[in-house]
């Protein structure tokens, strides 16, 4: 066999066994269109808006139906405050009406005293009269033993008469004042009769009240709790609409990864027919690269990015990620619970770049406002990568990504999702980056 023969079929072999890399790229996975993206992604802000919006009408709800509870207590007690001032009521009501009964037998009882001495006058006169004389009975004088005992005892009869229209005076004077007590215990159990009236008509209008604010409260327990349901039911579709917008962008990514796989397939291919020809007879060695030109990914920041790279599609999960990589999610009393991050493991989105630059040497806190202070801040137009991107809402950082360069950026974007590739997000975004390397 000659040399020109043998340099042909070398040639020939060195194509055939080199143009086929080892491992082929299998077949395109599915690949979405962007119409069902969108689509797919406006679904679910229009869910999270509608959630948004019963949240709202909850917290309305709740603050009215917090204020109507804070009225029936106090209609509540305005009722406990006029069943006491009823009972107080009832109580004098029946007190005056035992003074006025007392009064009433006190003013009889003087009554018939004064009666009594009336009579036991009527009586003395009577006598007096019948023996002709004002001083009593004639058998007081007998045995009379002088003139002067004779005088004494006229004096006692006359005394005895005195004292017993004295005790008539007084009698009459003290059945007066009865007679006065009476009336004002019988004015005083009128009043007390009308306070009580007063007090039960009260008791009436504030048992009505309460009431009235009870089936208030009730209507608005009732409309606070159907919005709550409709709340709870939206965010299962806001569930669902995140979780289809994950399917649809984790099947993106795919097939974004295939595609970079196939190009570096065909690449491949390329470089090996090339350097096929180039080993054919009368074609030139290829020429070497120069010495000491670094290698690809042996810096810091591409050390960064391919860790971060590496966790594509894995799952979010609040409180998730540290150092080693993925950890399990905790609880969070909230959204991240209803999705049961607090059972999955993967990274929320201050964990993925704890996990990203602990590659580089770098440790950072699990909480994005602290990692946004934890290195220089550049403008955004001078944004490299390797830095990382902040998202505030009302002046708080409450999300951070990893830029990759060409507009590009790896995050973990909320619960329900994975980690993926995204294009720079400019809504909401704070004016600088974070450089650490």
């Amino acid at each position: 066999m000659t040399r020109t023969v043998r340099s042909a079929l070398v040639a020939a072999l060195l194509v055939l066994t080199c143009a086929a890399p080892a491992v082929a790229v299998p077949p395109p996975p599915p690949k979405p269109s962007d119409q069902e993206v969108q689509d797919s992604k406006t679904d679910r802000d229009t869910k999270a808006g509608r959630v948004g919006e019963l949240t709202n009408q909850l917290a309305t709800a709740e603050t009215k139906l917090t204020d109507l509870q804070a009225n029936v207590e106090l209609k509540m007690e305005d009722a406990n405050k006029a069943l006491v001032d009823l009972d107080t009521a009832r109580a004098a009501a029946d007190k005056a009406r035992d003074d006025a009964a007392a009064t009433r037998r006190e003013a009889d009882a003087a009554a018939a005293v004064i009666d009594r001495i009336r009579q036991d006058v009527d009586d003395f006169a009577a006598a007096s009269f019948r023996q002709g004389s004002t001083i009593g009975s004639m058998s007081a004088f007998f045995g009379a033993k002088s003139p002067q005992d004779l005088l004494d005892r006229a004096q006692m009869l006359n005394a005895v008469s005195g004292s017993q229209l004295d005790a008539l005076d007084r009698m009459q004077v003290a059945r007066v004042d009865q007679a006065n007590k009476d009336s004002l215990a019988r004015a005083a159990l009128a009043m007390a009769d009308q306070k009580q009236a007063e007090a039960q008509r009260a008791k009436q209008v504030a048992d009505a009240a309460t009431r009235a604010a009870e089936e208030a409260r009730r209507t608005q327990a009732a409309d606070a709790a159907k919005i709550e349901a409709d709340k709870a039911n939206t965010e299962q579709q806001l569930q669902d609409a995140q979780a289809k917008v994950g399917d649809l962008e984790s099947q993106l990514q795919r097939y974004r990864d295939w595609q970079a796989a196939k190009q570096k397939e065909d690449e491949e291919r390329a470089k090996q027919a090339a350097a096929a020809n180039a080993n054919r007879p009368g074609r030139p060695a290829p020429s070497r690269p120069s010495a000491g030109r670094p290698a690809v990914g042996s810096n810091a920041v591409q050390l960064v990015i391919a860790r971060a790279l590496a966790q594509l599609g894995m799952p979010y999960a609040w409180g998730g990620g540290n150092a080693n990589g993925p950890s399990r999610g905790i609880r969070d009393g909230g959204v991240a619970d209803m999705f049961g991050d607090f059972n999955k493991i993967g990274f929320d989105c201050s964990g993925l770049m704890i996990y990203a630059f602990a590659g580089a040497g770098v440790s950072l806190p699990h909480y994005s406002g602290y990692q946004a202070t934890s290195g220089q801040r550049v403008p955004l137009s001078q944004m490299q990568p390797g830095d990382m991107l902040f998202w505030a809402t009302g002046g708080q950082i409450h999300h951070v990504a990893l830029y990759i360069g060409n507009g590009q950026m790896i995050e973990a974007p909320y619960s329900g999702s994975r980690v993926r590739i995204a294009p720079v997000r400019y809504g909401g975004i704070v004016p600088y980056a974070t450089r650490v390397l």
